[in-house]
């Protein structure tokens, strides 16, 4: 880990006028769903930006990796979970990104600062008072929501927003969720997550090496190669809906599909899931992987045929699917999609195009789309040709600097 008071030739070489320094507390090599966003926006603008993260395993080595200088500040390990963690992590956050972030200005007289998230906002308020930088803040869905029921936080917050250069959401869900929170003047931008091939490892784009894959999962289970997988990818908690998929697949061995379902992810839910798919007896057909690091979910998005998540809007338990990364991963992998309507998933699933939406509290909807889609396999491959159409797109990052002539 790189100290904060230096800096090599080497990094001076690679970013010779960096201006913009991105603050995140989640950057990789952090497997998380916003470490991945604020990293690939840097890809965007190597030579422009400059990185203050907390620190996490294995940072020294990939920070050295870089195209841009990464400065971190430290965690004990003791403190990366636990109860003492949760506690002190956010003071630590405020205190060591506003007093790195100064001394980083007087290395780089850089002139913006883009916040990664809602967290740890006013460390990000106080540097917009005592530095002569402009700044935007990322919003997520949970960071935004969270800020919401503590009147000293949400009056802090919605200052922050009004001092903004700008405010970027990672989907129109968050976008609007924020315009009904706040009335805000400040512009809001919509710039959705983009898929990272590299993260799933080496070969991902090669069809000969996902077939591989394929086997290999499939075999892994003893799972028929003729068979419909059925693949969900999160944490097993309860408002992700994994129970709304298991209570199908007995309809579906009814109805003469010959259906396995594999679930990806770890959580307190796990016990309840597996004694829900034991008392419906389908026990052999549910298939728990546990965690699976990024670069193994290839292999598990190549073996299956339909990836479902059945999520709920969960508002009042700080759970919002603000985009809902884990189905675009699905459709670049050229899969069909079952998915709730709602959300900020509606800026990743389009209806008919790339996945079927569905009421997730309707059971008669979610077992139609279940069985339509694993008795037509033209319309699979449809869905996930369109799919993998959808998963390229990409929004740059220099809309935000529309109207800085440099």
């Amino acid at each position: 880990m790189e100290h904060i008071s230096q800096l090599t030739a080497e990094i001076r070489d690679k970013a010779a006028y960096p201006d913009i320094l991105v603050i995140s507390r989640i950057f990789l090599p952090k497997e998380a769903v916003i470490g991945e966003y604020i990293y690939n926006r840097c890809l965007q603008d190597p030579e422009r930006v400059i990185v203050l993260a907390a620190s996490c395993s294995g940072d020294k080595i990939f920070d050295r990796g870089q195209q841009f200088p990464v400065y971190r500040w430290f965690y004990p390990r003791y403190w990366r979970s636990g109860f003492v963690g949760s506690i002190l992590k956010p003071w630590v956050n405020i205190v060591c990104s506003f007093v790195l972030a100064i001394r980083l200005y007087f290395r780089y007289h850089y002139r913006y600062i883009e916040w990664g998230h809602g967290y740890d906002f006013p460390s990000l308020l106080l540097l917009s008072y005592f530095l002569p930088i402009r700044f935007f803040i990322y919003l997520h869905g949970n960071d935004l929501h969270c800020t919401l029921h503590n009147p000293l936080l949400r009056s802090l917050f919605k200052l922050t927003l009004h001092r903004a250069e700008g405010i970027v959401c990672n989907s129109s869900y968050t976008r609007d969720y924020l315009r009904t929170a706040f009335r805000l003047d400040t512009p809001i931008h919509v710039i959705n997550p983009v898929i990272r091939p590299e993260k799933f490892g080496n070969n991902v784009e090669s069809p000969s090496s996902l077939d591989d894959l394929r086997v290999r999962v499939r075999q892994a289970y003893n799972i028929p190669d003729s068979s419909i997988v059925i693949l969900s990818v999160g944490r097993l908690v309860k408002h992700k809906g994994f129970d709304r998929v298991i209570d199908n697949i007995p309809l579906l061995l009814t109805f003469g599909v010959d259906v396995h379902y594999i679930i990806c992810g770890q959580g307190s839910s796990e016990s309840e899931l597996k004694s829900l798919a034991h008392r419906l007896r389908v026990d052999k057909r549910v298939h728990f992987a546990g965690y699976v690091p990024e670069r193994e979910l290839a292999g598990y998005y190549a073996a299956c045929d339909i990836f479902a998540m059945l999520t709920l809007l969960d508002i009042k338990a700080n759970n919002m699917e603000g985009f809902g990364m884990v189905y675009l991963e699905a459709s670049y992998f050229g899969k069909p999609v079952i998915a709730p309507r709602l959300g900020g998933v509606l800026d990743t699933v389009q209806d008919e195009e790339n996945g079927i939406l569905v009421n997730p509290n309707s059971g008669y909807e979610v077992f139609q789309a279940f069985n339509r889609l694993c008795k037509d396999q033209q319309l699979r491959e449809q869905l996930g040709r369109k799919g993998k159409e959808l998963a390229k797109r990409k929004t740059t990052y220099k809309c935000l600097y529309k109207a800085d002539h440099r």
